[in-house]
């Protein structure tokens, strides 16, 4: 196994798993309590909440300071993660400190991305560093804290110190882009999809089949192969097509270019490898899609493109695959995030 500490960046592509374990045990990645045994994923690094919480008045970027020092410009109150948690509210915005810390070595970079289960629930998430001036990146041999700024769309959300809702995939130098695929919606099926009910309950985000769907979801019949969706709600459809991530690459799902449709599908971007594929035993998953349309009504039809998956190359093949020891997403068709039961109808 080569280490990412002093690996030769000729070749760069994403870490695996072990190499970010290489970078954990090297002090490049430290936590303010031991890091959990399944937190390391085949080409990510799940993050996880710290105790405080603050609520602010809007989203902001350091840039010229620290994250605390802006914090002291926008927070109106601070919330205390620890033992029952906090609700934090939709429709409001926070900041809230995580348990991980980087100090990364020369030609390491990263970025993270929400976690599928928490585009699922429509929570809009984003990582912040000191002296950064994009969310979601985090610069060559960065060190510091970091923080997440998390933002409840349709439901209100139940977290607490230890809550993970994003992940972090590191990248040695500047990997390159091997290929764009499209990904095209599918609205066949008696049920094609289920939109946010917004005036549900509270979702508790470490409760795990812990809710019943219909009161929090609406399901969706098309018509004619076309859903119309409605301005500001949100949406949870399929890939029309299979998604296989090979064993040696791990892919990230892009928006299209808004001009080919009034619509967004964000928020869970990251495909780890072996996610579909036959020998990690998922063979036919289909990608999820969290929808928001825009501005006006927009009618979508089936096997329109709504995505694209970029895929980029690994620095070397990894010690597990997506879904090898159980997943709740290898082999999904349609499907809501782990926080709630089976549909029943």
């Amino acid at each position: 196994m080569s280490d990412p500490r002093t690996s030769d960046l000729s070749a760069p592509g994403i870490l695996p798993c072990q190499s970010i374990e290489a970078l954990i045990a090297g002090g490049a990645i430290t936590s303010a309590t031991p890091f959990d045994d399944d937190q390391v994923q085949p080409a990510s690094l799940d993050l996880r909440l710290a105790g405080r919480a603050w609520r602010v008045r809007a989203s902001f970027l350091p840039r010229r300071g620290t994250v605390r020092q802006r914090l002291a410009e926008v927070a109106m109150h601070e919330l205390d993660l620890t033992g029952g948690g906090a609700v934090l509210e939709r429709g409001c915005v926070y900041i809230v400190e995580l348990q991980e810390r980087l100090k990364l070595p020369k030609g390491i970079s990263a970025r993270a991305n929400p976690k599928s289960s928490t585009g699922r629930v429509d929570v809009f998430v984003r990582v912040i560093t000191d002296f950064g001036d994009a969310f979601d990146d985090v610069d060559e041999g960065y060190e510091g804290p970091l923080y997440m700024e998390v933002a409840p769309q349709t439901f209100s959300v139940l977290v607490r110190s230890g809550t993970r809702l994003n992940q972090l995939r590191l990248k040695a130098g500047a990997p390159p882009r091997l290929r764009t695929e499209s990904v095209g919606v599918d609205l066949t099926g008696e049920v094609a999809g289920f939109r946010g009910r917004r005036h549900a309950g509270v979702v508790d985000l470490d409760h795990e089949d812990g809710h019943d769907p219909r009161d929090f979801w609406e399901p969706l019949v098309p018509r004619n192969g076309q859903l119309l969706l409605d301005p500001g709600e949100f949406y949870i459809l399929a890939s029309k097509e299979a998604v296989e991530i090979p064993v040696l690459e791990a892919a990230e799902m892009t928006p299209i270019d808004p001009s080919v449709g009034e619509f967004r599908v964000h928020y869970a971007g990251f495909f780890d490898p072996g996610f579909g594929t036959d020998e990690a035993h998922g063979k036919g998953s289909r990608g999820v899609l969290e929808v928001r349309s825009h501005e006006t009504p927009f009618i979508l039809e089936d096997g329109q493109t709504v995505a694209r998956l970029v895929y980029e190359p690994l620095t070397e093949r990894p010690t597990r695959l997506y879904g090898e020891s159980g997943s709740h997403y290898q082999r999904q068709g349609l499907k809501l995030s782990k926080h709630f039961r089976v549909w029943a109808g």
